[in-house]
């Protein structure tokens, strides 16, 4: 089995990397197979033969559970860890205390920081917004601190009032308004965390030759957590990135000295330099302004939960989270675990009308990531086809005028038949 690597911080991909795979539960079988058909064709065509993709299950959720009484063996962290790349379908987090999501396990057991959700709208797809094409983005989500660091205490419990007697008799605080009957969080934001995310989202908005870095936060309110974010922010691109960037701190800088033509005149001298602007918005006022002035947004770097409600939002405007694809990625290490962004769908599990657009999107992703973007270049060509000619699943379909109805299945075999 042949692995990736990762050397001097890039990638060394072999002609036929050994990727491990987790099914998935509910429709992760079906959404599954059908990637695996697509991608398989892609590959072998785009390199006549010379490539090809040698697939490895393993297993997590309740398939798992059935089979090995663990919801996550340690032998499929192992394999993620040994062959860097991988690829998941949803799975089903087991109801009960004590269990977190499997989905947060392996992002934090891997330190994959990023959640990449780049979101775009194809032709022949309908939309609720009346131009949905100009909604073209890539969202950074800080994926192992916030909220999601799962920190918590239950009302009532000896933990919550041993926290609420130091927050009272140690602290000084007294904002909590119900100090029996609270529940506690706690939401870790560091400097660190926050300016390996931010990197990221940077160096990519310049690999790919995006005008725009916007950091969304809201440190109006959360003025150390989020406020550090886009604090830290700035200070990376006006530190590390200062020959590539310029911010809305140096322009508000120019303008309070010497005016704001003097000001507009920088930044029109650094855009037409291919700097990346980068400035930064409250989270609340953001999603106004998705909705309004979509395309006044390239790339967004954000925390946790923010990026969790920003990136169903922007796929909900394309389209629905059915094409919404998602990554988790380490830029350092090289781990990188791509997934679909939905989740199980029992309701229709087995019913092979279920759209594989999130998984397959994903996937084309990864062998973005892989260097394999001709490969790549060519599902994204025969997806927005297929769209165009209102060949679509369930979900899509219903929506598109004149459209055709496929299966699952016949979804897969139309997209190899196109490629």
């Amino acid at each position: 089995m042949s692995k990736i690597k990762i050397e001097e911080g890039r990638l060394v991909v072999p002609n036929n990397p050994t990727i491990p795979f987790i099914e998935g539960d509910g429709v992760g079988v079906e959404i599954t197979a059908a990637t695996q058909k697509v991608i398989n064709k892609a590959v072998d065509n785009a390199y006549k033969g010379s490539r090809k993709i040698e697939w490895l299950e393993v297993l997590a959720g309740e398939k798992s559970f059935n089979a090995t009484q663990s919801w996550l063996p340690n032998e499929t962290l192992d394999a993620f860890k040994e062959y860097l790349v991988g690829i998941k379908g949803p799975l089903t987090t087991p109801v009960g205390g004590g269990i977190r999501s499997l989905n947060v396990a392996l992002r934090q057991e891997l330190d994959l920081y990023v959640c990449l959700r780049p979101v775009r709208w194809f032709r022949g797809v309908e939309s609720p917004i009346k131009e949905p094409q100009k909604v073209d983005m890539h969202i950074f989500r800080e994926n192992t601190e916030d909220i999601y660091a799962g920190i918590e205490w239950y009302a009532g419990t000896p933990e919550a009032k041993k926290f609420m007697d130091i927050l009272a008799n140690q602290m000084g605080v007294t904002k909590v308004r119900f100090p029996e009957t609270s529940s506690f969080g706690v939401k870790p934001v560091s400097e660190e965390g926050s300016k390996r995310l931010i990197k990221a989202a940077i160096e990519y908005a310049i690999e790919n030759k995006l005008p725009k870095l916007t950091i969304v936060h809201k440190g109006n309110i959360m003025k150390f957590t989020e406020g550090g974010f886009k604090n830290w922010g700035y200070e990376l691109a006006e530190t590390e990135f200062a020959d590539s960037t310029f911010t809305r701190n140096q322009y508000e800088a120019i303008k309070s000295a010497e005016g704001v033509d003097a000001a507009n005149a920088t930044l029109s001298r650094a855009k037409s330099e291919g700097k990346v602007y980068v400035d930064d918005c409250i989270a609340d006022a953001f999603l106004q302004n998705t909705l309004l002035t979509p395309e006044s947004y390239s790339v967004i770097a954000t925390l946790n939960l923010n990026g969790d409600y920003i990136s169903d939002q922007l796929a909900a405007m394309v389209g629905g989270i059915g094409i919404a694809p998602g990554a988790n990625i380490n830029y350092m290490s090289g781990h990188a675990i791509f997934e679909a962004t939905h989740g199980t769908a029992p309701d229709i599990a087995g019913e092979n009308c279920v759209n594989p657009c999130s998984l397959l999107l994903s996937a084309t992703m990864m062998l973005e990531y892989m260097g394999w973007k001709e490969a790549a270049n060519s599902i994204t060509v025969a997806l927005e086809r297929m769209f165009e000619r209102g060949r679509a699943t369930h979900d899509l379909a219903r929506f598109i005028d004149g459209s055709t109805t496929l299966t699952t299945s016949q979804f897969a075999d139309e997209v190899v038949e196109l490629l």
